[in-house]
C-alpha cells in the first residue's frame, strides 16, 4: 500500500478466556489492547473467538453471539482509535438465524476486514455456518493484510490464494487444539506451527498466528497456546509463546523484507516459476 510503513510493530495477545463470559473477556481484551498500543504496537492480534471463548454448544453460542456492529466492535473500535492502530479479534457473529466464527480487523473508524471461518473444525459444524465472505485481502495503514482462522491453515490453498492476491501479512487468530495430528508435543512448537512455517516460506508471506491457551480450566477445550509470528522466509520472528499460560509479545514485521522474499535469486523466482500452463488456482472466477 502506498504510504504504509515498511516496518510495523505487531502485538501477539495470547489470552486465556473464560467460555461464555463475553463481558469479562471483552474487558480483558480492551485492557490488553490498550497496554499493547501503549507499548508501541501498530496492530494488535487477539485469538479466535476471543470474546466468547471457544464455544461449540448451541445454547451458549446463542447466548454470546452478537451482530457485526455489536458491543465488541464498539469496544475494539474505540481502543483502536485511542491507540491510533488496528485490532484483530475473534467473536461469535449472529446474522439472522445463522452463527459464524468470525474475525474482524478494525481501526478507529470500524472494520477494515470482515472474515467468516471457511473451514469449520469438528463439532463447530454442528452450530456454526460455513463462512460466506471468501478470503478477504485489504490495503490498510499497516500494509496489505489477509485473514484466516485456525483450521483454515490446514488447507494450503488459503495462504496461497491470499499471497497471490498480494497479501504481505496474514493474520490467523486461532484456538489450537489436538485432533488433527497424530501427536501433540507437550512443550515448544506444535505441529500447527510446522505448517505455518512451511507455508509462509513457500508462499512468501508473513503470518501472525495467535491462539487461546489453557481453555480447559475455564470451561472450554484444552487450547494449546504456542502463538508465533513468522516472516516471508518461514523464519520465526517470535514464539512459540507459552503453552500453558496467557502470554504476549511485541514483534517487528518488515514488510519490505516480505516483498523481497519473493525473489530468492537471479534465477529463483517462485512466483514467476509457477507452471500455470500445467496447473492453476482460481479464486472468485479469476485465475491466479
Amino acid at each position: 500500500m502506498t504510504g504504509s510503513p515498511s516496518i510495523i510493530s505487531v502485538a501477539l495477545e495470547q489470552i486465556c478466556v473464560r467460555a461464555g463470559t463475553a463481558d469479562a473477556n471483552r474487558t480483558m481484551m480492551v485492557h490488553r489492547s490498550r497496554a499493547a498500543f501503549d507499548a508501541g504496537a501498530d496492530l494488535v492480534v487477539m485469538p479466535e473467538l476471543a470474546v466468547s471463548g471457544y464455544v461449540i454448544e448451541a445454547d451458549t453460542v446463542a447466548d454470546v453471539a452478537e451482530p457485526l456492529d455489536g458491543p465488541s466492535l464498539a469496544a475494539m473500535t474505540a481502543v483502536a482509535a485511542r491507540g491510533d492502530g488496528l485490532v484483530a479479534y475473534g467473536f461469535c457473529e449472529r446474522d439472522g438465524s445463522d452463527f459464524f466464527n468470525t474475525v474482524v480487523v478494525a481501526d478507529g473508524d470500524g472494520p477494515v476486514l470482515h472474515y467468516r471461518k471457511l473451514h469449520l473444525f469438528d463439532a463447530e459444524k454442528h452450530v456454526y455456518s460455513p463462512g460466506d465472505l471468501g478470503l478477504p485481502v485489504a490495503d490498510t495503514r499497516v500494509g496489505r493484510l489477509g485473514v484466516c482462522i485456525c483450521y483454515d491453515l490446514r488447507f494450503v490453498e488459503v495462504l496461497r490464494v491470499m499471497s497471490l492476491r498480494g497479501a504481505e501479512l496474514v493474520l490467523a487468530p486461532a484456538a489450537w487444539v489436538g485432533g488433527f495430528d497424530s501427536r501433540v508435543p507437550t512443550s515448544g512448537a506444535t505441529r500447527h506451527v510446522d505448517g505455518v512455517i512451511a507455508q509462509a516460506n513457500l508462499d512468501q508471506v508473513a503470518v501472525v498466528a495467535v491462539s487461546q491457551v489453557a481453555g480447559a480450566s475455564h470451561g472450554g477445550p484444552a487450547t494449546l497456546g504456542g502463538s508465533v509470528a513468522v516472516d516471508g522466509y518461514g523464519d520465526l520472528l517470535v514464539g512459540p509463546l507459552s503453552r500453558l499460560e496467557a502470554d504476549s509479545a511485541l514483534v517487528e514485521v518488515d514488510l519490505e523484507a516480505v516483498r523481497a522474499a519473493r525473489l530468492r535469486g537471479e534465477l529463483i523466482r517462485p512466483r514467476d516459476d509457477r507452471r500455470t500452463d500445467v496447473y492453476g488456482l482460481e479464486y472468485g472466477g479469476e485465475s491466479l
